[in-house]
């Protein structure tokens, strides 16, 4: 497969790896980007994944929070113009609202539900559809996850690009702690028993990858790669995390927690735009395509 320019530029942009170095994971993968994104894990370690998670598209993160019955959703646009559009805002608001009040099974179930604004309605997808009119711009709900099981809720919004939401049990103040430090630390779970069973196992091959390449004997290796593995758990699980708030700079999430007798029964992390792929227009070739057509004129 012909390893093209706009390949190795989204491979870079993912990793932050040197040019070379991504063209030759992608050579090696065959223009897998997924596998070539591993390679280069494997060779430059931990840096190659850091910029992996970069926002790719616009939109807002909205709460709402009443007792203990709360939603937390995300809504896309095209730009950032939009998003700060009183009344994409208000759309977005009405609608972590009507999540929260009506439990909606799905989209399509909450898009049905009553709604009336700037005129538009009546219901929230003929809303959407008017403000796509009215602004000129689409939008879109992309998610949204819903509380109701009788535990506390915290929110905690970073702007409007990052929302957390908790559910817990015990302190206020250090469950709202627990929200700001989810949005500062992103992690991926509560504990490391609740990691996803596929994120495990895609680190797992990575370590044995890199473990495999110091020539080691198998026994050490395979210790290698179990150290690698539970180091990765530690740093991606919530209670195991270190407290960003910590005044010794040592204490873990779960020891604050216990300090404080409060219990998380759970979070969810929105970021705006994460994994959507954002379309990337390739200025070289536009300019030339516009300097052919005058040409042609």
């Amino acid at each position: 497969m012909a390893i093209t320019a706009s390949m190795v530029a989204e491979l870079r942009a993912k990793t932050d790896a040197p040019m070379m170095e991504c063209k030759k994971a992608l050579t090696e993968a065959e223009g897998d980007m997924e596998r070539a994104e591993e390679l280069l894990r494997v060779k430059l370690g931990s840096k190659a994944g850091k910029a992996a998670s970069r926002i790719t598209a616009e939109g807002v993160v909205s709460a709402f929070v009443d007792g203990t019955t709360g939603a937390l959703v995300e809504i896309n646009c095209e730009t950032d113009f939009v998003s700060k559009n009183d009344s994409f805002l208000a759309f977005t608001k009405a609608t972590a609202e009507l999540i929260a009040k009506h439990n909606p099974a799905d989209v399509a179930a909450l898009s049905a539900l009553a709604y009336e604004q700037d005129g538009f309605g009546p219901t929230l997808e003929e809303v959407r559809k008017g403000l796509i009119g009215k602004i000129g711009e689409n939008m879109a709900i992309r998610r949204f996850q819903r509380y109701a099981n009788g535990g506390k809720l915290a929110s905690y919004l970073h702007g409007t690009r990052i929302g957390v939401m908790v559910e817990f049990d015990g302190d206020d103040v250090a469950a709202k702690d627990v929200a700001m430090h989810v949005a500062a630390m992103k992690p991926a779970a509560l504990s490391s028993a609740s990691v996803p069973a596929e994120v495990v196992e895609k680190e797992r091959k990575i370590a044995t990858e890199k473990a495999a390449e110091s020539g080691k004997p198998a026994d050490i290796v395979a210790k290698m790669v179990e150290g690698s593995v539970q180091k990765f758990l530690k740093e991606v699980s919530l209670v195991d995390q270190v407290f960003v708030k910590a005044a010794d700079g040592k204490q873990t999430v779960g020891a604050m927690l216990k300090e404080k007798a409060t219990a998380v029964k759970g979070f969810t992390l929105y970021v705006v735009g994460e994994g959507i792929e954002k379309k990337v227009d390739d200025f070289a070739a536009e300019v030339a395509a516009q300097v052919a057509a005058a040409k042609g004129q």
